[in-house]
């Protein structure tokens, strides 16, 4: 568990969690909640807290949208929905399908749950999906969860900073660093929507509501016996994952890259570092620690 309290302790790597969620979830428009003189009715923050903390279950209206969810209002109640938290959601919506299923909700009203209440930035999300799972299954699920306990789930959403799985009213968040021992370029090629997962819990936020999870920790570091298995200087096959400018990145198994620097690759040898290609290479340098690999071709193996 070592791992896992040091991820616990360190503020820094939640914090960053948290923003990007925060960018996830979608601000607010400034018209919620907010210029009091314009407001149909006083809005209701008691009742709103009441509801967050109760993981109750509250129907309201919806009067507007905008690119990210729906505006909905009632009970002295005013907050938003992003898209991605409506139960007809669909990942693959593009731009013009996702504006007439937001259009389709106009004067509908919709049982939703409050998933997140900050009074000191009026700001109130709710969502549709969670609301499924019916009051108090939050309550029930946190207080079920421990650290390093081993859950299933079904992916939700897939975004470029991570993957988020829903466990049943709440979702919980793999980040990007989270997904694999390896390098992950893009959590799409890693895991797809409605897919159904095992993960282990990392930390978890009753109060904000947030679970933070991972993939790799269930299967071992393959990192740590890497001295063991590769010896410096000899002759293995490794595919080609990603070209950059300043090299290419390459495979020797799951969960460890390695980088081929420009510098060792002669301009006459360039051509031979395509995406896909399996090419022999020789280790240069290995920190396990910090999950670096330094690789060069080894041209008596590669031809052309």
């Amino acid at each position: 568990m070592k791992e896992i309290t040091e991820i616990q302790n360190d503020d820094s790597w939640w914090a960053s969690v948290l923003a990007d969620e925060n960018d996830h979830v979608a601000e607010a428009p400034s018209s919620l909640a907010e210029r009091p003189e314009k407001e149909k009715f006083p809005f209701d923050w008691a009742k709103a807290q009441h509801l967050f903390d109760s993981d109750g279950l509250v129907f309201l209206e919806v009067t507007e949208h905008n690119q990210g969810g729906l505006l909905v209002e009632g009970e002295n109640l005013k907050g938003f929905v992003p898209y991605s938290h409506l139960n007809s959601w669909d990942n693959e919506d593009d731009a013009s399908k996702r504006e007439e299923t937001l259009i389709a909700y106009h004067g509908e009203s919709l049982k939703l749950k409050i998933i997140e209440c900050v009074p000191e930035k009026r700001r109130i999300i709710l969502s549709e999906r969670a609301a499924q799972a019916g009051e108090g299954s939050c309550q029930e699920l946190f207080a079920s969860l421990k650290s390093g306990d081993s859950v299933e789930g079904e992916v939700s959403n897939i975004t470029d900073f991570g993957v988020f799985i829903e466990l049943g009213g709440v979702e919980g968040l793999i980040h990007v660093s989270e997904l694999s021992w390896g390098r992950v370029e893009d959590p799409r090629e890693v895991v797809k929507i409605h897919e159904k997962l095992k993960v282990q819990v990392l930390h978890i936020s009753p109060e904000r509501r947030r679970i933070a999870l991972s993939l790799k920790r269930l299967v071992d570091n393959p990192w740590e016996k890497l001295h063991e298995k590769y010896e410096i200087k000899k002759s293995i096959p490794a595919k080609i994952t990603s070209v950059v400018s300043f090299g290419a990145f390459a495979c020797l198994e799951k969960g460890v890259e390695g980088l081929i620097h420009s510098s060792e690759v002669p301009p006459s040898k360039g051509h031979l570092l395509r995406k896909g290609e399996t090419l022999d290479v020789q280790i240069l340098h290995i920190e396990a620690e910090k999950q670096r690999l330094s690789l060069t071709l080894n041209f008596e193996g590669n031809h052309g």
